[in-house]
């Protein structure tokens, strides 16, 4: 079974550039406290790590 993100916005995306509100939409992050689990991939990753500022992401199985 592939381990899985549980990625969950954490702080405003108000005043960010569009390249981060982007990520986000593309992550399915639309609100504040959002929470959504996405598959560990190498891209999901690079997303993730983008906007780690905005976001608390946790390791689910």
């Amino acid at each position: 079974m592939a381990s899985r993100l549980k990625i969950t916005l954490v702080r405003s995306m108000v005043g960010r550039p569009e390249k981060h509100r982007k990520v986000l939409r593309g992550m399915g992050l639309t609100r504040m406290n959002k929470t959504v689990e996405l598959e560990d991939t190498p891209a999901v990753r690079g997303m993730a790590n983008k906007v780690s500022h905005l976001v608390r992401v946790e390791e689910t199985k």
